[in-house]
């Protein structure tokens, strides 16, 4: 399981998207406002992720 670092998109739960903001030891803090459907969901701008729960779409090394 290949761990995301700050600055990367990751997906994560039925298609929400974000850019990882803080690595803890066990989960990402994932900034949402990166989706353009952002303001319809209703989301709170900011999520914590598990790491067994993402999916890194675009990394630093891409």
């Amino acid at each position: 399981m290949k761990i995301a670092e700050v600055g990367n998109i990751i997906e994560f739960k039925d298609g929400l998207q974000g850019i990882v903001e803080k690595v803890n030891e066990n989960s990402v803090i994932v900034d949402l406002t990166y989706m353009e459907n952002f303001d319809e969901l209703e989301l709170e701008e900011k999520t914590v992720v598990n790491h067994k729960r993402y999916t890194i779409i675009h990394g630093s090394d891409e």
